[in-house]
């Protein structure tokens, strides 16, 4: 019997592929399907891949707009649908509580009991634990704070100034968020890289795609471990697809500032790197369009002409501080801790990253899919994640148990002594 750990788009597409093969294998589903768009995602939360990247395996979007971008409750109304398709062995509302390789066979704890399997498959993606910096202890208790997974929306935080720390995907739309709503917005920026949403009439992600972007195995770049870190670039889906520019936010009122440093004497104070992020910002932005500009020049395609982008402002000497007294909310947009502690194979290295080789570890029979950048961009996203399960299934159709594991290093419960298994 083989287990899938986690019932999201990853595991969902696991189940697919071993259902086609008449594979025996239950999945189990902490939640929800759905769970994670449902309930980590704010109000106006919508997709930044446009709806014709909803693509799972014997199932893609077919609605009237493909070229939209789904709101969280349509993302979840998809992945309800998609399991519905094919009706796979799911058990919602049991957790996988602990892991372990047990002579020839995996011992699984569930919240519903333990039960054994052959092989099994983690797809529980990459992020798990939010990340919340230790300076959120300076902050005095009178100044609500939280995580990006739990902002909702601007009514759901006091009235007043809200400053938001981080300016991935999250960061950036939620400030876009509080900013619409009218509320005195103050940003930490910090070294995400963005892009625009369109450029030469077509959607940036759609030239990407075409340009093999997506299919780039991560081992060509030279670093790995560095890319698999990287932040991604950000622009919003948000009232049909638009970019975000945080210079035009700041012509509108929002205040920028640069990396929050530190929490102290009734003062929140910041780097001085504002204009180099943002200028770095735009360089990546900018680098994007040459990209496509010497693809459609290789290819001889034909794509209309457009001006490049210009700053519409650019920040004199940023202010360094922040009175604590104005801020009424803290929106932490820092993103996610991996958490594989309960699994006690040692599989990971330094890190705590998953040693893998396209989702197949040192440990026979035990897998991984879902993560960010597993093998390609489209790794971890609607966009690839078909292809990894279909890579996986092959393997795990190969695979012969055996007898025993190769421990590479110490024992689970040296490595992690809290984790002991109770007896």
């Amino acid at each position: 019997m083989i287990a899938v750990v986690g019932g999201g788009q990853a595991g969902l597409s696991m189940s697919w592929h071993l259902r086609q093969r008449g594979l025996e294998h239950v999945v189990f589903e902490r939640d929800r399907v759905g769970h994670e768009w449902r309930d980590r995602r704010w109000d106006s939360f919508c997709l930044v891949t446009p709806n014709w990247q909803c693509r799972l395996p014997g199932y893609a979007y077919s609605g009237d707009d493909p070229d939209g971008f789904m709101p969280g409750s349509e993302v979840v109304t998809f992945l309800e649908k998609y399991a519905a398709s094919f009706d796979p062995p799911l058990r919602e509302g049991v957790e996988v509580q602990r892991l372990r390789r047990t002579g020839n066979v995996f011992e699984l704890r569930t919240s519903d009991g333990v039960v054994t399997a052959d092989q099994v498959v983690i797809a529980t993606g990459g992020y798990h634990r939010p990340a919340m910096p230790r300076l959120a202890e300076k902050f005095p208790g009178s100044v609500p704070q939280v995580h990006s997974s739990q902002y909702r929306s601007a009514d759901h935080l006091p009235a007043g100034e809200v400053l938001v720390v981080g300016t991935g995907q999250s960061g950036c739309q939620i400030a876009e968020d509080l900013h619409l709503s009218g509320r005195t917005v103050h940003l930490a920026v910090g070294s995400a890289p963005r892009a625009a949403r369109r450029y030469r009439g077509r959607d940036t992600l759609a030239w990407l795609e075409e340009m093999g972007h997506y299919d780039k195995n991560v081992h060509e770049f030279g670093d790995a471990d560095e890319v698999r870190l990287r932040a991604n670039h950000y622009m919003t889906g948000r009232g049909g697809g638009r970019d975000i520019d945080l210079r035009r936010f700041a012509t509108e009122g929002m205040s920028l500032y640069g990396r929050l440093l530190d929490v102290a004497g009734g003062e929140v104070t910041f780097a001085g790197d504002l204009a180099r992020n943002l200028d770095n910002a735009d360089a990546v932005a900018e680098g994007i369009k040459d990209a496509i500009d010497a693809y459609v020049l290789r290819a001889g395609l034909t794509a209309p002409e457009e001006t490049r982008y210009e700053p519409v402002w650019t920040p004199g000497v940023p202010p360094s501080s922040l009175p604590v007294a104005r801020i009424s909310a803290v929106v932490w947009a820092t993103g996610f801790h991996r958490d594989h502690r309960w699994i006690e194979v040692p599989v990971f290295d330094g890190r705590g990253y998953p040693t893998h080789d396209r989702g197949v570890t040192s440990c026979p029979g035990l897998y991984f899919l879902g993560l960010p950048w597993q093998h390609t961009w489209g790794s971890g996203r609607f966009a690839g994640v078909a292809r990894d399960a279909e890579h996986l299934v092959r393997q795990i159709g190969r695979a012969q148990v055996a007898d025993g594991v190769s421990w590479l290093a110490g024992t689970p419960t040296e490595t992690y002594p809290d984790l002991e298994w109770a007896a």
